[in-house]
């Protein structure tokens, strides 16, 4: 019988460098304890872009199987909304411990199945156990207020509430933690929770929903129907944006999808909370510490291939500074380990899939037909792993008038581009459509405090002497314009998840009405004189 428990120890294969990731596939599945056998029975092929294999064949849930799913989880909410919410924080660090149990195994998951370098995949699922143990403290702090009232005797309270079914679309670059951000927080509110992932790492999501499974059932309090997983390409996306049972709706993806998602949600007004894309801007002034910068550059830009929604895109510096910037960041490139994400080793892995890299050369080619010139770029070719799509991150200097930089690109191609003073950076980096994650490096403190002003960056996220990629659960999560304004994870994001019920409790025998209004029943008598007064008018 197959342990629900493993490690690298226990399984070494993973790393071997000859195995197919198909089956690593295996060896996963059945080191969690999950079947692996119904993964090769439907029409949906899946493949890994570490060597191109597929690594299984699924079916998509129909419309009929996902409307079942939502009325799962729409009816198991109505009890799961009466357990005490510090109860509901015991069974997200049951969760915890779960994840900690079958760690190594689940990022072997997200390796495979999105590509990520080992120790980032392992970042990803400490993300995860990290969220839980916000929630579990969360599940004490979800307050409410008092206010002062004008009327004697009377008092105003604002009560938070589970809104009911929440809906989770995902993307494929973070398979399992930003569906942990949703997730925790929801069912720490008391919601139920209906997930649809990517198309491109089912898998994942099916490791992820069957553990916390595991820790429904040992939690013991609460209906499994608390989850649903719903597997299918955007078809099932609008089925969940589309029902009205399903009052909230968080999507992580392309502005794209976010404008498609909001705009079904509201018209039925629903509620959205939309994570899209980024278009990050660092800026480096003169006074930075160029060594510090340069390494947060290579790693904001290059790691996971530039395809984090916070990934630098915009490299903004001093002309006095700018050449050496760039050499230096050049030189960076050129130690980069590009290969399998399995290897120790590695630090970049592959693009998500063919198309992300012929949507990069045909950013590269509109680049030089422009007459700028891209440094790097190239598809390299890894020993046993032809099929994947490994590339060489590119820098190409540009104007900021160039129509390229207005566009998000998924990929490592980075655009460097001059400035002369701190208001043009920062008026650089604010005009784009986008609005995520922004950086300053500098050790001028009126520029650093320009930047986090009320006149600096427009972005949800603004660093300073650190890059744009990558955050903490503890802050509030997204960004302003095109990447939708939503929030998620930390903070007070967790009223994105509630409803709001604001009272007024009169305790007193008098009914005084608010901004002095009078309003008064009359006597009997009075009011029979009026009665005859309006029937002779």
């Amino acid at each position: 019988m197959p342990t629900q428990t493993a490690t690298l120890q226990t399984i070494p294969h993973y790393r071997s460098p000859g195995i197919g990731s198909s089956d690593r596939v295996k060896l996963v599945f059945d080191a969690i304890g999950v079947p692996s056998d119904d993964l090769n029975s439907g029409q949906h092929a899946v493949y890994s872009p570490i060597d191109g294999q597929k690594i299984a064949n699924i079916d998509y849930h129909s419309a009929a199987q996902c409307e079942a799913r939502i009325a799962a989880a729409q009816k198991a909410f109505a009890d799961y909304r009466m357990i005490p919410a510090p109860r509901r924080g015991e069974l997200v660090r049951v969760f915890a411990d779960v994840l900690r149990t079958n760690k190594d195994v689940l990022a072997a998951m997200v390796v495979i199945e999105s590509g990520k370098i080992w120790t980032e995949a392992k970042a990803e699922v400490q993300e995860m156990i990290d969220v839980c143990d916000f929630g579990v403290g969360l599940s004490r702090q979800l307050y409410g207020l008092n206010m002062g009232s004008e009327r004697a005797g009377h008092r105003l309270s604002e009560f938070w509430y589970p809104a009911g079914v929440v809906g989770v679309i995902s993307a494929f670059n973070f398979p399992a933690a930003v569906w942990a951000w949703n997730t925790v927080i929801a069912l720490v509110c008391g919601d139920t929770v209906v997930w649809k992932p990517s198309e491109k790492a089912p898998l994942t999501a099916i490791l992820c929903s069957r553990l916390l499974q595991r820790a429904i059932d040992e939690f013991g309090e609460a209906s499994p129907d608390i989850h649903q997983l719903v597997i299918g390409d955007y078809r099932a996306g609008h089925a969940l944006a589309s029902d009205r049972r399903v009052p909230i709706v968080s999507a992580t993806g392309s502005t794209p999808m976010g404008r498609h998602v909001a705009q079904v949600v509201a018209n039925r007004f629903g509620r959205c909370i939309l994570e899209l894309g980024g278009n990050n801007a660092l800026i480096v002034t003169p006074s930075a510490d160029l060594e510090m910068a340069t390494e947060s550059i290579v790693f904001s830009a290059a790691g996971t291939t530039g395809q984090r929604c916070t990934s630098l895109r915009r490299l903004i510096v001093h002309e006095s500074i700018i050449d050496e910037l760039q050499d230096s960041v050049l030189a960076g490139y050129e130690r980069l380990a590009i290969g399998d994400p399995f290897d120790a080793l590695t630090q970049v892995g592959p693009l998500i899939s063919k198309k992300a890299l012929d949507t990069m050369q045909i950013a590269i080619s509109a680049l030089e037909n422009a007459k700028y010139r891209v440094i790097g770029g190239q598809r390299v070719e890894i020993s046993g792993l032809s099929a994947g799509s490994y590339v060489r991150p590119a820098i190409v200097r540009v104007n900021p008038s160039y129509s390229g930089i207005q566009r998000e690109l998924f990929a490592p191609l980075l655009y460097v581009i001059p400035y002369s003073n701190i208001e043009q950076a920062i008026e650089i980096q604010n005009d784009v459509p986008q609005g995520l994650s922004s950086s300053i490096f500098s050790n001028d403190l009126r520029e650093t405090e320009r930047f986090l002003s009320v006149a600096g960056s427009d972005c949800g996220i603004a660093n300073v002497n650190t890059g744009p990629s990558g955050a903490e659960i503890g802050g509030a999560f997204g960004g302003e314009k095109e990447t939708g304004g939503g929030r998620e994870c930390g903070s007070d994001s967790w009223k994105s998840y509630m409803r709001r019920l604001t009272a007024t409790i009169n305790s007193s025998t008098d009914l005084p009405l608010a901004q002095g209004v009078e309003f008064r029943l009359q006597s009997n008598e009075l009011s029979g004189l009026y009665q005859r007064s309006a029937d002779t008018a």
